[in-house]
């Protein structure tokens, strides 16, 4: 049998089956306690290895997870069943399951396991890395051909001259079976590029300068910045581009969180210091024993204090949510659009000694003014609609590319709209 020596107060025996044992011990210093854990090692080798992910994964559930009812359910039992139903299999991916199974009765969805690939996949996406040559492609469906879509400023592709548009007909030698070596033989226009592999950073910001026109009729500029998601990079990137639109005599911003899932809440947190001064309360974290603990600045100074508008909708969730709260409830941003998603749980993430990762619901979290997310949202100030707006918006957009799109956004007339309020009201006092 494996012994594993956890946390707890006790010792759960597992009847062994009749097949061969092994012992195996499993140290975890950062527990106070030792438990023993006794279960049938199963003879298949991949399956062996997730029953120790189960019980690593049991363990950290054991001493961290919000809730210590653990959904009112006995939490040591409850390794114990699933190690009897794991035994007997002879797949990881099937063993993978029960563990799902398991975690999946705790009732919180954001409690869960995700496997070596999947992982890889979430830490590009919080690291904001990847290892490529920085091209994004697509099969173009009339054709047949790859595209390529768009290519990461600064990246060996960017740099080598390809642009979005051009089609790819060989990589590596080896010809793509979509064209043909007569279409490529009468083609003038192809050309061969070397691209080396390279860690590219992935910015999560994309930002213009929209030109405005006030109700006075002056032209003031306005610093739309959209965050699509929470990684690494995203505070010292939206400082980046907040310390440039600055020079460039941008008098107000708007700031998109639209359809923004999340990501790192450290992140979130470090965005928010960007806009706020003083020692003010980001949010306010309860954990697993009720204990309320707010998270406030030490001695912020925001970049600018230019008037705010902040950009939500139904997409913007966990992180986004704690920092539009922040902004609002410390009277920084008006809010503009719909009822945003309700994640007010925050996890922890550790990744287990197969490659998973482990996701744990760790605390719940309430906005600076007390106000509960979880499940409920955060109604912004304004909703997206011009019906307030008093007269047509001036077309000012029509030959920038960059800013084309944004001219038919209702939401971005009602911010520019909710600016000119604020710098009325910051002109009048």
């Amino acid at each position: 049998m494996d012994c594993f020596h956890l946390s707890g107060k006790g010792v759960i025996g597992f009847a062994a089956a009749a097949t061969a044992l092994a012992s195996v011990c499993y140290d975890a210093p950062a527990f106070a306690e030792s438990l023993t854990v006794a279960f049938p090692v199963s003879r298949a080798s991949e399956v062996n290895t997730v029953q120790r992910t189960l019980v690593e994964a049991w363990g950290l559930i054991r001493e961290t997870f919000v809730d210590p009812t653990f959904n009112h359910q006995d939490w040591d039992l409850k390794l114990q069943q699933t190690m009897v139903e794991m035994f007997p299999l002879n797949s990881a991916d099937v063993a993978y399951t029960k563990i799902s199974g398991m975690l999946s009765t705790l009732g919180d969805p954001f409690t869960r396991i995700i496997s070596p690939k999947e992982y890889q996949s979430f830490r590009i996406g919080s690291d904001g890395n990847l290892q490529g040559v920085g091209i994004f492609i697509n099969i173009e469906p009339r054709t047949g051909h790859l595209v390529v879509l768009s290519c990461v400023k600064g990246g060996p592709a960017a740099r080598a001259g390809i642009h979005e548009g051009d089609e790819l007909i060989e990589i590596n030698g080896e010809r793509l079976d979509v064209h043909s070596a007569m279409e490529s033989s009468r083609d003038a226009s192809i050309r061969e590029v070397n691209l080396p592999r390279e860690y590219i950073t992935l910015s999560p910001i994309s930002s213009t300068i929209i030109p405005h026109k006030t109700r006075d009729g002056h032209l003031t500029k306005t610093g739309y910045v959209k965050l699509s998601a929470f990684s690494q990079s995203a505070a010292i990137d939206m400082a980046n581009t907040i310390l440039d639109m600055e020079t460039q005599g941008v008098h107000s911003y708007i700031l998109d969180l639209r359809n923004n899932p999340g990501g790192l809440v450290k992140a979130g947190l470090d965005v928010a210091q960007i806009w706020l001064d003083g020692d003010e309360t980001l949010v306010n974290t309860i954990d697993r024993d009720g204990n309320m603990l707010p998270i406030n600045m030490v001695d912020g100074h925001a970049i600018t204090r230019d008037p705010l508008v902040v950009l939500v909708n139904e997409g913007s969730a966990s992180a986004s949510e704690i920092l539009a709260g922040a902004l609002h409830d410390n009277g920084r941003a008006i809010l503009v659009g719909h009822k945003t998603f309700g994640k007010g749980k925050i996890q922890s993430v550790t990744e287990l000694h197969d490659g998973s990762a482990l996701f744990v619901t760790v605390a719940k979290y309430l906005s600076p003014a007390l106000h509960d997310i979880d499940q409920v949202g955060i109604m912004p100030d304004v909703q997206c609609t011009t019906d307030m707006l008093n007269s047509p918006r001036d077309s000012l957009l029509k030959n920038e590319s960059s800013t084309s799109s944004l001219e038919a956004d209702s939401c971005i007339l009602v911010a520019e709209h909710e600016l000119d309020i604020q710098e009325s009201v910051g002109t009048a006092s």
